[in-house]
């Protein structure tokens, strides 16, 4: 069976070794172990499920001739940083051709159009990767549509460093761009990166993932004052009072500036009947507490990241 991949990235005589993967461009050394390792576990003979002699021919030519060089690329130091700047440089040239850019997949097109780009994109590619090798004489297929997403996220976020997060300062076309700044652009962090995500799930009420993004996070940097607020409004908007107070409480006590701790531990108190003098009182907010919100509007607070927009 061949292998062979003319779509998406693919189509400019370029491998594209994070749709082989199924991981978004941005994706940490980290986050390339986990899913080589999961993908290992379901191609590999010695882990695998496969029957016949077809299916595991295609796995073994999957595995050696796609996911193991890929993950040998994204891996390594120097091949990484090579493979980036050459993506960084393909999105501005996919970019300015835009125009004559034409996508086959729906996926491919629905991102086109996204409001969001980010969001959507890694919804999009979390999606594809829990059934990437369901069918695996369809795989070259679907690494296909993966790469069309790859290609449209590179030409909509064209100029921006691949590991730097979108910039929402609007442009206006007949504004002359400013010049190429002479200093690099600082390279956000592993744990920016955890808690941009986080944010971005937040204002999808993807409680779930954020929850394990932000604890990804304080495991880097537990003293992180925005990691214990953001946690803080994930369990705010699941009406966990006591424990957005916890974070909340944290977060002052290393930032005492913290913008979100500053602006709902005030009403977390009051929820909780607690009094200025640190005291509990007798009202109801015990039992609001103990009943989740079920209304979909995202707890007693919802609303600061993924309520409708005035």
């Amino acid at each position: 069976m061949s292998l062979k991949i003319n779509s998406g990235l693919f189509s400019n005589d370029f491998i594209d070794h994070h749709a082989v993967l199924c991981i978004t461009i941005d994706a940490e050394v980290k986050e390339i172990r986990q899913r080589y390792l999961q993908i290992v576990r379901i191609l590999h003979p010695d882990s695998s499920n496969l029957v016949g002699d077809l299916e595991k021919e295609i796995a073994n030519s999957l595995l050696s001739k796609l996911v193991n060089p890929a993950y040998q690329k994204l891996t390594g130091e120097k091949n990484r940083r090579e493979y980036l700047l050459i993506l960084s440089q393909m999105g501005k040239r996919l970019a300015q051709e835009a125009a004559s850019i034409k996508v086959e997949t729906q996926l491919a097109k629905e991102l086109l159009a996204a409001a969001n780009v980010s969001v959507s994109y890694q919804k999009a590619i979390a999606q594809i990767a829990k059934t990437q090798f369901n069918d695996l004489q369809q795989a070259h297929k679907i690494i296909s549509e993966i790469s069309e997403l790859n290609l449209v996220y590179l030409m909509r976020t064209s100029g921006r460093k691949i590991t730097k997060p979108p910039s929402n300062q609007p442009h206006n076309p007949g504004q002359k761009l400013p010049s190429t700044p002479t200093l690099p652009l600082k390279e956000e962090s592993l744990t920016e990166k955890y808690l941009r995500r986080a944010q971005n799930l937040l204002e999808t009420n993807q409680l779930s993932q954020a929850t394990v993004e932000l604890q990804d996070a304080l495991k880097l940097e537990p003293r992180n004052s925005h990691c214990h607020s953001l946690m803080a409004m994930v369990y705010l908007k699941q009406n966990q009072l006591k424990m957005a107070k916890i974070h909340f409480d944290n977060a002052l006590k290393l930032n005492p500036k913290d913008n979100i701790a500053l602006e709902w531990k005030p009403k977390v108190d009051q929820a909780l009947g607690i009094t200025n003098s640190g005291s509990q009182g007798t009202s109801s907010s015990k039992n609001e507490e103990k009943q989740p919100d079920k209304s979909g509007k995202g707890g007693l607070f919802g609303g600061l990241f993924g309520g409708k927009k005035k």
